[in-house]
């Protein structure tokens, strides 16, 4: 599955999966609609986004080093 990226000014290129559109899209409706307020809607979108890609981070990590581990053994 591919990822998009997105260039802002401030932050740079900041990639994602397109399901996250969802999820990114319910907060941007939500900060929008003033439900939740901005700076909430700010920080819940980056943490949400430096948990995926912790997470992408380490299941590519473990995915290399057990793909090494196997060509070792092999």
């Amino acid at each position: 599955m591919s990822a998009w990226s997105v260039n802002l000014p401030v932050v740079g290129k900041i990639r994602f999966r397109p399901e996250q559109f969802a999820y990114y899209g319910a907060l941007l409706t939500l900060g929008v609609l003033e439900v939740v307020e901005w700076p909430v809607t700010l920080v819940v979108a980056t943490g949400h986004y430096l948990a995926t890609r912790h997470h992408a981070d380490d299941t590519a990590d473990n995915f290399l080093a057990g793909l090494g581990e196997a060509m070792q053994e092999a």
